[in-house]
This record gives structure tokens, sequence and C-alpha cells, in this order.
């Protein structure tokens, strides 16, 4: 089957990523489909569903796993790649900005972040990503700095149940400290060793490894999920890797694997296992149906892992 096509017939949020990132369309080609994301289809039905007090459901983050919540809508946004400019876009997150607070976490603006690291990353790469950077950042970074721990990763358990490092919450503040880097320009040294010591607690564990032997660390690493909600998986942590511009390294050869071991016979990838929660949309397909999400980003992690994603779609 013609791949391309298939992912191209789909919402503007992916369409305008598999321009950029296989294709290597035009940059005003896949601008302007990036455009389409605030008015129609994903990105505008989320943009709908915010209330007049800059809430989605009037949860910050959202109890019993619910992804109906500020937190996890502007996630989604991010990913769908919902232009910061973009006038709904930018409406909504001023909303944020003015109105929501942490009424659980002495009422905290909602980009100063609360106190789970993971939850604290995923609120600086909003922040970073939809240009709301300022005293909250400086806060968030100052806990994640004291948060790190000796092994270079963080736990949102640790210190009082946990002295080691998570794979899902260090994921989580890698995002962060990725994005806050591209929002600064250049990140201070200690911001950017910290990043360096969380991508190395990763890399020695081949992304998805107990260190010590060598067994997966965890089986639902392996589940492909979209969007990830703050579990850990390979995709979600290759597609990082990418994302952060440097080349590959040679401990992520196992994930690259594990990743095209998942490959389905007609060249797709398909859904995993979704995470609990309510959510608004259905942004992806069913569990073992084929995902367009999985296969938009493991085609573009393979060719930036030097398995040419051209070859893969002829196939």
């Amino acid at each position: 089957m013609d791949i391309v096509a298939w992912l191209l017939d789909s919402d503007p949020s992916i369409r305008w990523q598999v321009q950029r990132d296989l294709l290597d369309a035009p940059e005003a080609e896949s601008a302007a489909e990036r455009d389409r994301v605030a008015l129609e289809g994903f990105g505008a039905q989320l943009l709908a569903l915010q209330d007049a007090g800059g809430y989605w459901d009037n949860e910050e983050y959202g109890e019993d796993h619910s992804r109906r919540s500020v937190f996890w809508t502007l996630a989604l946004l991010r990913r769908l790649g919902a232009r910061p400019s973009a006038p709904d876009v930018l409406a909504a997150v001023d909303k944020v900005h003015d109105s929501v607070t942490w009424k659980y976490w002495d009422n905290l603006p909602y980009f100063h972040g609360e106190v789970e690291p993971c939850i604290n990353g995923g609120v600086l790469a909003q922040a970073a990503y939809f240009g709301k950077l300022g005293e909250g950042s400086e806060r968030i970074l100052a806990r994640l700095l004291g948060e790190q721990l000796p092994d270079g990763g963080w736990n949102c358990e640790a210190p009082e149940n946990s002295k080691v490092s998570s794979f899902d919450t260090t994921l989580c503040m890698l995002e962060g400290l990725l994005e806050h880097e591209r929002a600064v320009g250049e990140a201070p040294a200690a911001l950017a060793e910290a990043r360096t010591r969380g991508e190395e607690y990763l890399l020695k564990r081949s992304g998805f490894k107990r260190l010590g032997t060598g067994d997966v660390a965890e089986g639902r690493y392996l589940n492909f999920s979209f969007p990830p909600y703050w579990f850990y998986d390979v995709l979600r942590s290759l597609d990082y890797f990418r994302d952060s511009g440097g080349p590959v390294d040679m401990r992520l050869e196992p994930a690259v694997e594990a990743l095209l071991a998942k490959r389905a016979e007609d060249g797709r990838w398909d859904s995993g296992v979704t995470w609990p929660g309510r959510t608004y949309l259905d942004v992806d397909v069913p569990q073992g149906k084929p995902s367009r999400w999985n296969t938009l980003r493991a085609l573009r992690v393979l060719s930036w892992a030097g398995v040419e994603a051209e070859d893969l779609i002829r196939d």
C-alpha cells in the first residue's frame, strides 16, 4: 500500500509532520498545513472545549487518570503541533496563564508547576512551547536541579519511597528540558549537564533494559500508544532523542531493533494498549489497528537512525 498517501489522508496535525519529517517538503508547504491544526480537526476541537475561566473540565491535571484537564489538553496540543502564535491558541494559553491555579498546591499559577517532577517536566515543556517562560519556569528548574538523583534521572516517588530513578519521570523531565533549551537558545551549563545526565540514565539501559541483567525493565515499555500520557515507551524515548538533534548513540541499537520488530507485514505500526482515563477525543485508533501516529513516529525515528524511511515505505 502507499503508506504516505495513507498517512496524508488524516488530520492536519499528522499531515504537516509527514510533510516535514518524511517528505522533506518545502517549509512553506508544511507551515501552511500546520496553520490548519488550530482551525480544524483535533486541535480546533480541543480549543473549543475550553471554558471561559481557562479550564478544561475544571481540572488542572485530572483525577482518576482523567485526561480532560488543562495539563493534558495543552500536552496534546503541543504534540499535535498547534502553532503557539495562532490566535485561538494564543487566546487559550493566555486564559490558562491568567486564570488557572493549582488548587491543591497553594493556588500556585499554572505555569509555576506543582511538586511532582513528571508533572513539572510537562508544565515546563508547555511553558517553553507556548511562550510562557518566566518566574514559574525558574521555580520548576530550581526544583528539577535539586531533585535529580545520583544515578542521573528523576523519580516522582523520591526520596521517600524510592532512591532510584524512573524511566517514566526521567523522560518527562528530559522533554521539558529540551523544549526549554529550544526556547531560550542555549541552556545554562547546569541545565545542559542535567539533561546530559538524564539522557545517560536511559542510554546506559539501552532505552528500556535493566542495568544489572539486560532484561526488559517493564513490558509496557514496548507498548506504543499515542498520546503517550505519562508512561514511558521505547518509541516515545527514541522520538525524544531524534528531536534533540544529536546523532544516534549506538547504545540505542537494541531499542531501534525493538521498534523494527513491532512493524506489521504491511509496513505500518499498530496502536498499542490505550492507557486508562477519560479523554475528549480519540486521536488514534483502537488497540491492534494500524496507527498513523505510531507509523509516522516510527518512520521518522528509523530515518534518523539510518534506516531510510523511503526504503521502508517502498517495502
